[in-house]
């Protein structure tokens, strides 16, 4: 059987099945890419639908730490060292992140942290990994008093913070990941790192984390590849997943088709085939460097080996190690990606949205070093169409994680240092009109002094005074009635909960 009638099969029998009802079908694509601007790529936003910005404060602090839309509020929560249910103060850089369940009155978003480093500003040992599942305890140079990697658990109740619990720990440089749809975590290492010699075991999995914790989160998904994962995304109808690579030009797109495609935490663990992308009649095709409209069909070759150790990569654009997967998928004819980095499944049209975030060229037209794309995948017709190209920072400023509303808009996390804008410096969230056009719906205004944090009463010893509009935004996601968009700024390590008329736009 092809691959492709493989794919239709499953679907068949995991569309029948009830741990997937309430899917929304397929329908049309809510993004009419007939209507995409026939243009290279976008060099200024468009005027916002949800019009212009400016600071608002926030309804926890007093402080105004963003710039939004007339009609807009925020609470913020879940800082960086601010205590945690189990006595220990919650960690810093904040990353990938998910509403996982909602329980009446009560909300679960599971929370990433790209740290691997085991001690706080102040040089004191700093540990949460008395979570139920950890991975690595390992003592040594890198981590003195264990690693701090991991998620955090934020439980809300009736829209404010309830409690606070790790959820994983002994993970590192845990990076973005993705819901899946039976209500669990899959979170990401985005590092090859082998900490054997010290006593250790070997990073770059992607877990399976339960939102109170689970002692069987501390097993790696090893099926997926040991790789700079940063993000995943599960077909709820085939139970299939799509995973991004960040590494420079030499990221790949990868499939991962479990054996036991079953809606319950575990299943993934069982074992499964990854599989590298590969264009239709070309080979290694670079798609680092992509045009709006830039539309490609994929097929998939097997990964024998998705645990194989790095090894150096060498061709005209880069002279590297390579992630052992990527090396098997290229030297089958895999499709090469920029850099990797969020990606997102929309119920509204079954389509798979995610970011290049070097998709493009430099001022000196080196390919992978872009200001950013985006990509649209439709897994029925492995139909790959770039929906969004930055050619000025004004129009994307390298966009990292992205989400789709229920409605089916796209917001994209920027994260490339901050830019200078009509409304002042800063990075920024973007939204992407229906024809693919950016408009700013948000941006970071933390500017914070000594004063400030004292009256928000946040932990002096990680939060410092400092000027942090050029940290970048992650973990963007909405919850299921899509009137509250959560998302991080990853330094000095704040979550919020943002509210507004979305309906005046695409959100």
């Amino acid at each position: 059987m092809s691959n492709t009638s493989l794919t239709m099969s499953r679907r068949s029998i995991l569309r029948s099945g009830a741990a997937f009802a309430g899917v929304a079908s397929l329908a049309a694509p809510f993004r009419a890419f007939a209507q995409l601007q026939s243009v290279t790529g976008f060099d200024a936003p468009i005027a916002s639908p949800y019009g212009p910005l400016s600071p608002v404060n926030d309804l926890n602090t007093g402080l105004p730490l963003l710039q939004l839309p007339p009609g807009f509020s925020y609470r913020s929560f879940g800082w960086s060292g601010d205590m945690m249910n189990n006595g220990q103060p919650t960690p810093y850089s904040h990353d990938g992140m998910s509403v996982v369940e909602e329980r009446g009155p009560l909300t679960m978003l599971i929370r990433n942290h790209e740290s691997s480093n085991a001690r706080d500003l102040t040089g004191e040992p700093l540990s949460v990994i008395d979570a139920r599942g950890v991975y690595d305890d390992v003592r040594g140079d890198l981590a003195p008093n264990g690693l701090t990697g991991g998620t955090t658990t934020l439980v809300l109740r009736n829209g404010e913070l309830y409690k606070t619990l790790p959820s994983i720990g002994g993970t590192i440089v845990n990076c973005a990941g993705g819901p899946t749809p039976w209500g669990t975590w899959l979170t990401c290492e985005e590092t090859t790192t082998d900490l054997r010699e010290l006593g250790g075991k070997k990073h770059g999995y992607v877990f399976e984390v339960e939102w109170n914790g689970h002692p069987l989160a501390a097993k790696p998904i090893v099926g997926m590849g040991r790789m700079a994962h940063e993000a995943v995304a599960v077909d709820p109808y085939t139970g299939d997943v799509y995973l991004t690579e960040d590494r420079r030009n030499v990221s790949g797109f990868y499939k991962y088709v479990p054996n036991f495609p079953q809606a319950r935490f575990g299943a993934l663990e069982k074992g499964g085939k990854l599989y590298g992308a590969k264009v239709v009649g070309q080979d290694n095709a670079d798609l680092n460097a992509p045009s709006i409209g830039d539309s490609y069909t994929l097929e998939w070759v097997l990964i024998e080996n998705p645990d194989a150790d790095p090894a150096n990569y060498t061709d005209a654009i880069v002279n590297d190690t390579a992630s052992g997967p990527f090396l098997q998928a290229r030297a089958q004819g895999g499709i090469r990606m920029g850099r990797g980095e969020g990606i997102w499944y929309s119920r509204r049209d079954g389509y798979f949205y995610f970011v290049d975030t070097a998709g493009g060229v430099d001022g000196s037209g080196r390919p992978g070093r872009g200001h950013g794309s985006v990509w649209a995948f439709d897994p029925v017709r492995n139909l790959l169409t770039c929906i969004y190209t930055s050619t000025e920072s004004v129009a994307g400023n390298n966009p990292d994680n992205i989400t789709v509303s229920p409605r089916g808009g796209i917001v994209l996390c920027e994260d490339g240092g901050g830019v200078e804008d009509e409304f002042g410096f800063g990075e920024r969230m973007l939204g992407l009109s229906p024809n693919g056009a950016p408009y700013i719906l948000a941006k970071n205004n933390i500017v914070l002094e000594a004063a400030d944090i004292a009256r928000a009463g946040k932990n002096a010893k990680f939060i410092a005074p400092n000027d942090y509009r050029g940290m970048e935004w992650c973990g963007a996601n909405f919850n299921s009635s899509g009137d509250t968009l959560y998302v991080n700024i990853q330094t000095p390590g704040i979550t919020f909960a943002i509210r507004g008329p979305w309906t005046n736009g695409p959100l």
